[in-house]
Order: C-alpha cells, then sequence, then structure tokens
C-alpha cells in the first residue's frame, strides 16, 4: 500500500506526531492529496508552537490567502487568539493592505484594542497615511480619541507625518484637536515641529488653541517654519510661554539661526531677556550658534549681555567656547564682563583656552580677563589649554602669569594634564616655567603615573629627567609602575625600574605592579618584575594576589610563571577567596588543571561561592566540576 492511499486518520495521527513545520511540510508535499489534507494541520502546528508566526507574517507582506488559512485553520486554536488578531490587524493597518485589515475586522478583530508600536490600528494607519484603512477603522466606530502608542494619538500621527486628508478625516469625526500625547505634545505642535502648514491651519480651523500651545510656537521656531509661526502668532500664541528645551520660542529661533523669526517675536514684544532652557536666554544661544546678525539683532533690543545661566553661563562663554571670535568682540563692545564665573568651563578664558582659539584668548586676556580664574571641567584656563595641546595658548597664558602649579579639575594641575596626553611640547615649557614635577592631585595623583598609564614613553623620560619621584604613591594606581604594568607599556617599566622603582609597592586598585601586569595578561612584564625579585606572594588589591588575578582572567603562561616561583598556591583573600575559585568560576578549565597538579587545596573556604567546587557547579561549569570532585572535593552546600 503507498503512503498516499493510507487511511486519513492514520495520516493525520503521523503528521500530528511531528515535532516541526518543517517536517510536517515535507511530508505534506509527497503529493497533493497529502498538502490538501495536511494544510490545516500545518496551520494549527504554527499557532500552537510558534504563536501563529504565519498570520502575523501574511499581515506584514500582505497575503491574503495565507491570511484566509491561518484564521481558518490555525489562529482560533490559542487562547491568546484575539491578541494575535490584534498584532495582525495593527501591522496590516500599517503596511497599508486593506483587503487584509477587512478580513481581520471580519474575524472579530478587536478595532479598538491597545498595544504595539503603534499604540492601535487607527494610529497606525493614520501614522503612514492609509487613508482607505483610516476610514475603514472610523467606519467600524474605532476610538478616534484613543491614546497610547508612538505618537499618542492618532491625530498626533498624521499631523507629524503630514498626512492632511487623514487629518480631515479625524477632525470630522470631532477628534479631540487639544488632546496631549507623547511628551505632553500636542498634534498642532506636531505640525507646527515638522513644518506642515497646512495641516497646522486646519487644526487651528478646528479650534487647537494657539495660545494655551506656546509650545508649537516653540517649536515652529526652532524649526524655522516662518509661516507657521506667523499663523500661530495670528490666532494668540503666547510669544513668552516658557517651557520645553528651549524654554521660550525666541530661544529656540535664535540657536537655530532664523533671523526672520527672530525678529518676527521681537516684533510681537517677546521678550529679550526670558530665562530658562539649556542656552539659559536667546542671546546665549545664539552666541553658541555663531549667529552673528542674531546677536546683533538682540543686543540692538536691549538683550542683558551679562545675562547669567544655561550650559555655557553667558553668551561670551558660549561664543568663546565656539570660536566665534565676531561675537566675542561684539559682546566685549558692550562691555561685557570678560569675568563671569560659571557654565561648563568656569569662565571665557578657559573655554577659549579649551578649544584651542588663540585669537580669543588674546582678545580676553587684552580685556584682563583673570589668567588664574578657578571653576569648570578644567578647573582653570592653563590646564584646559595643556589637556588639549594647544602650545601657543599656554605660552600666552604663561606669559600673562598663569599660575603653573594651580590645583584643581579632573587632571590636577596643568602639567598632569598634558602628561596625561603625551604632549611632551607643553610638558617641557611648564617645567621651563617652573612646574613642580612631583605636584599631587588629579584622577592620576601625579604626573608620572598619567603618563606612565598612557604609555607616552617620551614623556616618562621628560619627566625622570626633571627629578620625578618614581616612587610617589597616591592616583587611581597607586604608583607610575603599576600603571604602567597594568597598560603593558614595557619600555616605561624598565625605565621605571632602572630608576629603582620599587617593585613591590602597594597601593592603588590593583594593590601592586606585579598583580596588575598579571591581570593584563603581560607576559614579559610579569618576568621583568620577577626578574627584579616582585614579591611573587605580596597580598593586595582587588585579586588579592597575582596569581589569583591571572587565574581569574585565563592567563595560563603567568599562572605557570608564578607557580615557577613557588607562588603560594593556596593564598587566600580577593574577589574570589583563592585562585582555585578564580578559575573555576571564570571556567578555566587548564589553569584548575595547572593548580591542582600543584596540589593546590581542592577544599579551600572563602569568596563568593564558598568553595571552588560550589562555584564551578553555580556557574554549569561541569568538566572543572568533575575534575574538583576527583580530586576528592567536598560535595555539600556550605
Amino acid at each position: 500500500m503507498l503512503l498516499p492511499d493510507l487511511p486519513v486518520e492514520l495520516l493525520e495521527s503521523i503528521s500530528e506526531n511531528l515535532d516541526s513545520e518543517r517536517s510536517i511540510s515535507a511530508f505534506s508535499r509527497a503529493n497533493r492529496h497529502l498538502q490538501n489534507l495536511l494544510t490545516g494541520h500545518l496551520y494549527q502546528h504554527n499557532a500552537r508552537w510558534c504563536g501563529s508566526s504565519a498570520l502575523i507574517w501574511a499581515a506584514r507582506q500582505g497575503r491574503e490567502e495565507t491570511v484566509r488559512k491561518a484564521l481558518r485553520w490555525g489562529a482560533d486554536v490559542q487562547d491568546a487568539s484575539q491578541l494575535l488578531l490584534v498584532e495582525a490587524l495593527q501591522t496590516a493597518s500599517a503596511r497599508g493592505h486593506e483587503r487584509i485589515v477587512q478580513l481581520l475586522l471580519e474575524n472579530n478583530a478587536d478595532v479598538n484594542a491597545q498595544g504595539g508600536k503603534y499604540g492601535s490600528a487607527l494610529q497606525a494607519a493614520s501614522a503612514e497615511g492609509h487613508e482607505k484603512i483610516v476610514q475603514l477603522l472610523l467606519d467600524k466606530n474605532v476610538d478616534a480619541n484613543a491614546r497610547g502608542g508612538r505618537y499618542g494619538s492618532a491625530l498626533q500621527a498624521a499631523s507629524a507625518e503630514g498626512h492632511e486628508k487623514i487629518v480631515q478625516l479625524l477632525l470630522d469625526k470631532n477628534v479631540d484637536a487639544n488632546a496631549r500625547g507623547f511628551c505632553s505634545r500636542s498634534a498642532l505642535q506636531a505640525a507646527s515641529a515638522e513644518g506642515h502648514e497646512t495641516i497646522v491651519q486646519l487644526l487651528l480651523e478646528n479650534n487647537a488653541d494657539g495660545g494655551l500651545y506656546g509650545r508649537a510656537l516653540q517649536a515652529a521656531s526652532a524649526g524655522g517654519h516662518e509661516t507657521i509661526v506667523q499663523l500661530l502668532l495670528e490666532n494668540n500664541a503666547d510669544v513668552n510661554a516658557q517651557g520645553g528645551y528651549y524654554a521660550n520660542a525666541l530661544q529656540a529661533a535664535s540657536v537655530g539661526g532664523h533671523e526672520k523669526i527672530v525678529q518676527l517675536l521681537l516684533d510681537k514684544n517677546a521678550d529679550v531677556n526670558a530665562q530658562g532652557g539649556e542656552y539659559g536666554n536667546a542671546l546665549q544661544a545664539a552666541s553658541v550658534g555663531g549667529h552673528e546678525t542674531i546677536v546683533q539683532l538682540l543686543l540692538k533690543n536691549n538683550a542683558d549681555a551679562n545675562a547669567e545661566g544655561g550650559e555655557y553661563g553667558s553668551a561670551l562663554q558660549a561664543a568663546s567656547a565656539g570660536g566665534h571670535e565676531k561675537i566675542v568682540q561684539l559682546l566685549l563692545d558692550k562691555n561685557v564682563d570678560a569675568n563671569a564665573r560659571g557654565g561648563r568651563y568656569g569662565s571665557a578664558l578657559q573655554a577659549a583656552s579649551a578649544g584651542g582659539h588663540e585669537k580669543i584668548v588674546q582678545l580676553l586676556l587684552d580685556k584682563n580677563a583673570d589668567v588664574n580664574a578657578q571653576g569648570g571641567y578644567y578647573a582653570n584656563a592653563l590646564q584646559a589649554a595643556s589637556v588639549g595641546g594647544h602650545e601657543k595658548i599656554v605660552q600666552l597664558l604663561l606669559d600673562k602669569n598663569a599660575d603653573v602649579n594651580a590645583q584643581g579639575g579632573e587632571y590636577g594641575n596643568a602639567l598632569q594634564a598634558a602628561s596625561l596626553e603625551g604632549h611632551e611640547k607643553i610638558v617641557q615649557l611648564l617645567i621651563e616655567n617652573d612646574a613642580d614635577v612631583n605636584i599631587q592631585g588629579g584622577y592620576y595623583g601625579n604626573a608620572l603615573q598619567a603618563a606612565s598609564a598612557r604609555g607616552h614613553e617620551t614623556t616618562v623620560q621628560l619627566l625622570i629627567e626633571n627629578d620625578a619621584d618614581v616612587n610617589i604613591q597616591g592616583g587611581e594606581y597607586g604608583n607610575a609602575l603599576q600603571a604602567a604594568s597594568l597598560g603593558g607599556h614595557e619600555t616605561i617599566i624598565q625605565l621605571l625600574l632602572d630608576k629603582n622603582a620599587d617593585v613591590n609597592a602597594q597601593d592603588g586598585e590593583y594593590g601592586n605592579a606585579l598583580l596588575a601586569a598579571s591581570k593584563g595578561g603581560h607576559e614579559k612584564i610579569v618576568q621583568l618584575l620577577l626578574d627584579k625579585n616582585a614579591d611573587v606572594n605580596i597580598q593586595g588589591g582587588y585579586y588579592g594576589n597575582a596569581l589569583q588575578a591571572a587565574s581569574a582572567r585565563g592567563h595560563e603562561t603567568i599562572v605557570q610563571l608564578l607557580l615557577d616561583k613557588n607562588v603560594d598556591a593556596n593564598a587566600r583573600g580577593g574577589r574570589y577567596g583563592s585562585a582555585l575559585q578564580a578559575a573555576s568560576v571564570e571556567g578555566q578549565e587548564k589553569i584548575v588543571q595547572l593548580l591542582l597538579d600543584k596540589n593546590v587545596d581542592v577544599n579551600t573556604q572563602g569568596g563568593h561561592y564558598g568553595s571552588a567546587l560550589q562555584a564551578a557547579m553555580a556557574r554549569g561549569h561541569e568538566k572543572i566540576a568533575q575534575l574538583l570532585l576527583d580530586k576528592n572535593a567536598d560535595n555539600y552546600i556550605q
């Protein structure tokens, strides 16, 4: 008897016992009779075990026949069939597959169901501009005011994307023109931001409140949509409404360089000195953007050139940071305070120094800017110029008696800042101007550690030649040798060792140089340190000892080096409690074997997991657990 001649019940039973869609599909393709017989089983399997992926796929791709089959044979099998219909409905609505939307609605898909990227099918169709589907959904009494999803509402979606006919359809259904959606935006604000003039007009004609939503004016101003700004103002939008990223429309237009809109707003009595927002005021916003004509316009309208606030603290600092020389000159001609404090850089001089704007630095110094003013990210102008590698500015500042040893900021002092970035000429310049080569402070503690950490060999040599103390302690890495060891800077390590750096000095995140090199996997450096009599058993730092660090990180050769130097393989302490537990936790099977071959104590207690065996079992490292059990590890939970 041939396969197709078997009883239908038997064929169906065979199909039901196949464990994958691929198997059922392959079985059904044996001949046309089987294909007709088993199509339903294929869709039922898809619904039961694959989340009706066929239905969702077909809705996305516009495959109407597949949707029909999925609905007929599969989608109703799951308890969550309504959720599937909802997902399919939103997907088809977004893709514009009108007949599939109709089909899903005929199968009782909930037209008002919420969820997903668009929140609802109506919002999906509105966002993507599918007018006929919007009409179809409206005819099914969909809730046109439903909130949620990416845009907040269908009206906001259509308004943001510029679908005028859909906006009209929704308004004809008495949708709330003033409803707020995503980030409290309204449809009017969305249309204003995107420059959809006709939609703005439509919304205003349908009682969208231009006065209440001053943010719409700000949105249009930021985008440079002059006609929309005019429309909103004619409909009583509040020219001084506060809120949002730019605080008000004038600041928004100023930062964007929209001169005509700035003039429009000023003609409508916009407050030229209104405070708030990212840039504090319109003048600072125009200054940061380098919009000279707008700066002149604002100053002509009595903008306070010394107003404080915002990211840069003042308009002068904003212009200085951006390198806008003409605006800086404009402001200085208005007798702006060249020493105003505050903002990101603390002062205009520091801002210009950080950006490498030499001419602006000179302009400010000519106006008696305080060369030693403290504050801001870099603490002072000299440190800002030093970290940026701006040699001419460093010289300018030193010529004006900048304090070469001033403390503060991320880098502690100018010398450490220059050393960290490897600006050798600036390091030389600072030293020639009596910079203290051993001054302490900042993240790295001192200039030598900073240069060592970054691998700047020539700078390290320069500092050593100028009597930098190779054993000075402090900073993130404790000392220069540890910093260089962690980074794998072999030549620098040799330089430091040649100057009698203490190979066993303790301090910093990793405790000592040997541990730092072991953690970093720098085999040659480990050997260098051992050749200089580094204490192989010295304790300290995050990992407790060098062996644990190398074991945790999987550096097999270094583990062997340390074992050859008679390291205490049973030493306790550190994050993992022991080297064996460190290797067991991290799945370092070869290192576990190395340690076991050295007769390490397999039952040493400590660390997060209590023992190496518990660690291996907890982390699912079965082979390591077996290795430990073979060495009589205690199999119990502490």
